[in-house]
């Protein structure tokens, strides 16, 4: 595919169109010390409408999965799969495979149980009874740290920021039940799912209900090896159990646990010892393989319900492909830096880039910067069918119940990917102006912080903002 090339005049003055507001009016609806940083532009033009500190760098949050995205679909192209194989250098003799069963993880962040458990039934119709060797759990696509730099350690164990590891099954996450005991300051107990290889303990301590001990009181969970988990803290007497869900933390460990119990189950059994096998090796002859959908399916996921596995994963598989070395947060950042500049002309400058989710605190970026992206995506649109992905106003994904936009009668008008993370609330995409005109926008909001008391509101300040802002720039453009 060939696309043009496009770079941004950049500015730093308040270039405000004649009938646009000036943007101090729109700050006005903000709380106190909230920090933005705001573009607008048309698409194709010189220079913006509306420029409020476009170079001030600032966290992207997930509008940084708008460069991951672009990035991926310029260097793996939009029919790239990641492929899980299950893989042998032995022969099948007799119904015995002689050699090392190798499970081969790729990354793929949509990867089923049910995948797996197909692929161990592939092996029992081609006869395999019995494996005259180890199980290798082959994570070898990545290496390093499954977690990024800069990742909160606090949101460690929440499904949403599962590692992104090579071998993910069911989005390595799983879910318990937590109930309070009859008698209490007993210990609460845990049920958990036989089909869970994960182990719980549960040091919780029950607490009468009106108990005055309750209000600073939190329930926390200690990720220990091998998937073992400790639950700490306290809970209120209540008839109802408390779900709860964790991020498995050893991606690796878990899937050698479900295909060791699948292969039990198949009555394929092994003589060796189940181990993982991490330094890149040549592939075996493929015994049964599962493909992902296509990367442009994945990545209308990943921009829609901004899915921050899916994000992670393609990232480091960017590294992994444009460098051909095992796949790293390290070769992930410079690769999409390189790939911006050489096939689309964008520069990310003195960006930091360090994930593919905009998880990480130590991302940053200017709406300058994010504006050359956004300029290049909507005129080569025609061949990424990029803009489609985003979330639309009002209609799908995390614009849906977007209440700023609502108000300001945009649903259907703009399609942006959301960014937040605590204090955050961020915007970047495209809007279609009353006039039939194409604007490009930015909008990086930090600093965000409301009263104790009025948590519950908080978001009203936001909607009231962006309501003024956004019929402004959908009216008088």
């Amino acid at each position: 595919m060939r696309f043009s090339r496009f770079v941004i005049g950049l500015t730093t003055s308040v270039a405000l169109n004649a009938s646009a507001a000036n943007v101090e009016e729109y700050i006005n609806q903000l709380p106190a010390g909230a920090n933005l940083a705001l573009m607008v532009q048309k698409i194709g033009a010189s220079a913006p409408q509306i420029d409020y500190h476009s170079q001030q760098m600032a966290l992207p949050a997930s509008t940084q999965k708008v460069i991951t995205a672009l990035a991926a679909l310029l260097q793996l192209g939009p029919d790239y799969r990641f492929t899980t194989t299950l893989e042998s250098r032995g022969e099948v003799d007799s119904g015995v495979l002689k050699g090392d069963l190798i499970a081969r993880f790729d990354g793929d962040p949509t990867f089923k149980r049910q995948d797996l458990r197909n692929m161990v039934a592939a092996l029992k119709r081609a006869g395999i009874q019995k494996i005259e060797g180890n199980v290798l759990i082959d994570t070898s696509v990545f290496a390093s740290h499954d977690k990024a730099p800069g990742w909160p350690w606090n949101d460690m164990t929440q499904c949403f920021s599962a590692p992104p590891a090579a071998a993910i099954v069911d989005r390595n996450c799983f879910s318990v039940s937590l109930y309070s005991a009859p008698k209490a300051n007993d210990l609460a107990f845990i049920r958990i799912a036989s089909y869970y290889p994960v182990t719980m303990f549960s040091q919780v301590r029950t607490l009468p209900r009106g108990s005055s001990d309750a209000q600073y009181c939190e329930l926390d969970v200690v990720p220990g090896d091998l998937n073992r988990y400790t639950l700490t803290g306290c809970m209120v007497q209540r008839a109802d159990p408390l779900p709860l869900a964790f991020a498995i933390q050893d991606g690796a460990s878990y899937a050698g646990a479900i295909l060791k119990a699948e292969l039990k189950e198949a009555g394929i059994s092994y003589s060796g010892t189940l181990l993982r096998q991490t330094l890149a090796n040549q592939p075996g002859t493929v015994l049964a393989s599962k493909q992902s959908a296509p990367l442009h399916d994945l990545l209308r996921i990943m921009l829609k319900k901004s899915d921050n596995m899916i994000a992670d994963t393609v990232f480091r598989t960017i590294g992994r492909n444009f460098y051909g070395v095992q796949g790293t947060w390290r070769a992930g950042a410079d690769a999409v830096r390189q790939i911006l500049r050489q096939k689309a002309g964008v520069d990310l400058g003195n960006s930091i880039v360090v994930d593919g989710s905009g998880l990480s605190r130590h991302n940053l970026i200017s709406p300058a910067t994010m504006m050359q992206a956004l300029q290049y995506i909507a005129q080569n649109d025609s061949q990424l069918n990029f803009i489609s992905m985003l979330p639309l106003a009002g209609h799908d994904g995390s614009l849906q119940y977007r209440a700023g936009l609502h108000e300001a009668g945009v649903d259907g008008k703009v399609s942006a990917k959301t960014g937040s993370l605590q204090g955050v609330y961020n915007l970047a995409g495209f809007i279609t102006t009353a006039s039939g005109q194409r604007m490009a926008f930015i909008q990086y909001l930090s600093g965000y912080a409301v009263e104790p008391a009025d948590q519950r509101t908080r978001r009203v300040p936001l909607a009231r903002f962006e309501s003024r802002l956004y019929r402004d720039i959908y009216q008088n453009n």
